[in-house]
C-alpha cells in the first residue's frame, strides 16, 4: 500500500472541488480539514478556497487546493466551471435531510455527466451521521443511485461528522487512493 502512494511527490497540489446542496456541511468539512477544529460557518455565497496540507492517514503531507462552492439553487450552474479538470470531487450530503436526497441525486448526476468530469474520482461524504434519524451509508448510496454513474467513475461513500471530524481523514485517504489509481491508469493508456 505504501508503495502505491510514493509517486505523489511528482504531483503538484491536487485540485479538489467540494459540492453539495446548501446546508449539507461543505464549509464545515473544509475548515475541519484545514484547522482540525470546528469553525462556525455561514452559508457560502459564491465559494471558499483553501490550500490544505493533509495531516493524517495515507494522504498525510499531500497538498490540496480545495474549492468549496455554494449549494444554493442559483449557484449550482457554476458547479460545471469549478469541477472542470479537477482531480477529485467531494460531494457532501446531509444524512438527515431525507426530503432533499432526490434533489441531491439530480444535482450529483448532472455534475458527473459533464464530459470533463467523466471518470473523475468521487468521494461522497455522508455528513451528520452523529444525529438521530441519519440514514445509513448503504441507504444514501441507493438513494443517490451511485450504481448508475458512468462505469469509469470510481466512488466511495464515507460516513462522517464534520463538526468533530469523524470519518473525514478516512474519506480523504479513499479519494487520494482513487486519484492515484486514475492517474496511473491514464499514464498507462498514454503509453499505448
Amino acid at each position: 500500500m505504501g508503495n502505491s502512494f510514493s509517486n505523489i511527490s511528482a504531483f503538484q497540489s491536487l485540485h479538489i472541488v467540494m459540492l453539495g446542496l446548501d446546508s449539507a456541511g461543505k464549509t464545515t468539512v473544509l475548515y475541519r480539514l484545514k484547522f482540525n477544529e470546528f469553525v462556525n460557518t455561514v452559508p457560502t455565497i459564491g465559494f471558499n478556497t483553501e490550500k490544505i496540507k493533509l495531516s493524517n492517514g495515507a494522504a498525510k503531507g499531500i497538498s490540496c487546493h480545495f474549492w468549496d462552492v455554494g449549494g444554493q439553487e442559483k449557484l449550482r450552474p457554476l458547479w460545471k466551471s469549478y469541477s472542470r479538470c479537477t482531480d477529485g470531487i467531494i460531494y457532501v450530503v446531509d444524512s438527515v435531510d431525507v426530503d432533499r436526497l432526490e434533489e441531491a441525486k439530480t444535482e450529483l448526476h448532472k455534475v458527473t455527466k459533464f464530459a470533463e468530469n467523466q471518470g473523475t474520482p468521487l468521494l461522497v461524504i455522508a455528513n451528520k451521521q452523529d444525529l438521530p434519524r441519519s440514514l445509513p451509508v448503504a441507504d444514501i448510496e441507493k438513494q443517490l443511485a451511485l450504481n448508475e454513474l458512468t462505469p469509469s467513475t470510481a466512488y466511495h461513500v464515507q460516513p462522517a461528522c464534520a463538526i468533530i471530524g469523524e470519518g473525514l481523514h478516512e474519506g480523504m485517504d479513499k479519494l487520494y487512493e482513487m486519484i492515484v489509481k486514475r492517474r496511473k491508469a491514464l499514464k498507462q493508456k498514454k503509453k499505448r
